[in-house]
């Protein structure tokens, strides 16, 4: 499955300005280690030190 991840403009330095990316998975886990591998930083700014999203990021996920 691809998946499209919008990004709001502080991390788009890690993305090189794109507001959105595609990448595969069909977990969170897979989506967000997919993004990391693709824009390494991303993983740190949506995770904590202990793996859980940070208080600040929200995800949405729709089915189209």
């Amino acid at each position: 499955m691809t998946v499209t991840a919008l990004h709001p403009a502080p991390p788009r330095p890690l993305t090189g300005g794109a507001a959105t990316v595609q990448v595969a998975g069909t977990t969170l886990a897979e989506v967000i280690a997919h993004l990391d591998a693709a824009h390494p930083g991303l993983r740190d700014r949506l995770l904590d030190d202990t793996g859980a999203l940070r208080k600040f990021v929200n995800l949405f996920v729709a089915d189209d």
